[in-house]
Formats: C-alpha cells, structure tokens, sequence
C-alpha cells in the first residue's frame, strides 16, 4: 500500500480513460480509493494520502435527466388509480380485522397520492417524505416544501383531480392513530422513508409492464421536461423545481430541443416544398431528356 505513490495513480486513471471509461465512473472509482487512503491516514499507518500531491482531470461530465416518456408517465399514473380502486373504505374501525383492511386500503391510497403529488409539484423524494399534515394547506391546494439548502417553497396543486386525491388520502391518514407527524406513513404508522417511497414506485413500474428502471427522481426530471416542451417559461420552470441557478434548470431544455428536433423531422413543411419541388425538377429533366434524343 505505501507503495502507491502519486505518479501510479494518476497512470492509473490515464488507463482507465484509454480504456474509454466515462468521466464519472472514473470520478467515482477515484473518490473510493481516496476514502480508502484517508481512513489508514487517519488510523496513523500511512504518514499521508498519495492524493494530496495527484492532478488529475476527469474531462467534461454531464448528466442529462432521466425522463419518462408521456406514455410511460401515463401508464403509472393509470397503475396508481388501477391498484388504489379498492381503497375506498369509510366508517368507525374497532375490530382487528377492519384494522387490517382499513390499513390496506389507506396504503393504496397513499401509493396513489404520492406518484400523483411528485408529479404535480415535481418534489424531490427527501422533500416528500419530509412533508408534515400541517404543510398541506387544504383549501388552496398549497404544499410548503422544504428545500435543499434551506431554500423552501411552495408547491400547488393546480389540477382539481389531484387536490381531491389528496384531499381522500389525507381524510383516511386522519383516522389512523399515530403520534407521527408525516403526512405520508408506512405501514406500521412511522414516517414513509425516502426507500419506502422508491420501492412503491419501483413496484408500481412492474405492475405497469414499464421495462426499464424508473426512480422518484425521474418523475421530477419528466414534469420539467414537459412543462418546457409545452411552452412554460424556463424562470417558472426553475422556480417551480427549487433550483438555485438558471444553469441548473438548462438541462432540461437539451432534452426538449431534442424532442422538438424530433418532431421537426416529421412534420416541417419545408419536407413537403422540396418533394415537389424535386418532383418538378425530374419531370422538367425528363422533358429535357425527350427532347434532346429528338434533335
């Protein structure tokens, strides 16, 4: 180990990029081996970290967001309703087995609730599993959501659909006795994790026949997408997600200039001019043509 000096690492790294590694995967291998090295420095066996005298430089790295397409996103929230169509349950709970049916049903509701609302306010997963009851303002369909960075603010629910969703999941958490303030609970009435919520999405994914890998993140990154592409202000976009930076909401339009590529290819007239125009160029060639082996 007191072998691996600076110059070893950095030859390292420069065969890692010969062997056409991207930027971050060689970033990430990096930063493990200088955890790696910090913690026996730490321990007293190495005097000091080969990294404190190593200069290396990972090249460009950019990370598109994931999005889902709108037939993917359809297809969940469609899932959502499907698996939640049983959760209708009302009146007083006594029994244990009204219990266990009452708890199935508000679960339903709340995987329902939760896709719904990430899609709607375009919150982060730790932002939805920090919401509290009295973060919910009922009557104007209002969520205070707090932010990274301590940047808080407020998400809404525009759709009359959605607010009512949330509305039911929140009159069935109500009646379930916990000391928890969250807004959304598992099932054995504690705050719903950040993992929680990713396994229900994860499940919903399945249920849906979605092949690939779908995230919480990615129905964030999705909302955005289509709000660009629908025409919404880039500054309305950045206030609706939280960012910090213009920079940081820019991402998004890559992916809808792509879309907008896309649809250009298809559709731009200038495709229809030029077929005819190219048809009248090869009659007026063919007269041409004709005309020549006459003379």
């Amino acid at each position: 180990m007191r072998d691996l000096t600076s110059s070893v690492i950095e030859s390292w790294a420069a065969h890692l990029r010969e062997l056409e590694y991207a930027p971050t995967s060689i970033r990430r291998k990096v930063v493990v081996l200088k955890v790696f090295f910090g913690y026996w420095v730490r321990k007293g066996t190495l005097v000091e970290s080969p990294f404190w005298r190593v200069r290396l430089s990972f090249g460009r790295v950019e990370q598109l967001p994931r999005a889902l397409t709108e037939q993917e996103m359809k297809a969940l929230l469609v899932q959502t309703e499907l698996n939640s169509t049983a959760a209708a349950t009302t009146g007083s709970v006594s029994h244990r087995t009204e219990r266990a049916t009452y708890a199935s049903a508000y679960l339903r509701m709340r995987n329902q609730a939760l896709v719904d609302l990430l899609f709607a306010t375009g919150m982060r997963v730790g932002e939805l599993s920090a919401l509290d009851i009295s973060d919910f303002g009922v009557q104007e369909g209002t969520f205070k959501i707090k932010g990274k960075g301590g940047r808080d603010r407020i998400g809404f629910a525009v759709d009359e659909a959605s607010l009512r969703l949330q509305r039911d999941h929140l009159t069935l958490r109500g009646q379930i006795q916990t000391r928890c303030p969250a807004l959304f609970l598992n099932f054995v009435g504690n705050r719903l994790s950040t993992q929680g919520i990713t396994n229900v999405i994860s499940q919903l994914r399945k249920d849906a026949k979605i092949e690939r890998h779908v995230t919480p993140h990615m129905l964030r990154h999705t909302v955005a997408t289509l709000l660009l592409r629908n025409g919404v202000d880039i500054r309305v976009v950045q206030e609706f997600l939280g960012h910090s930076s213009i920079a940081t909401t820019q991402r998004y339009t890559h992916i809808s200039k792509e879309h907008l590529i896309s649809v250009l290819k298809t559709s731009h007239p200038s495709f229809n001019l030029r077929s005819n125009i190219w048809l009248r160029q090869g009659e007026a060639t063919d007269r041409l043509d004709r005309y020549s082996q006459k003379c």
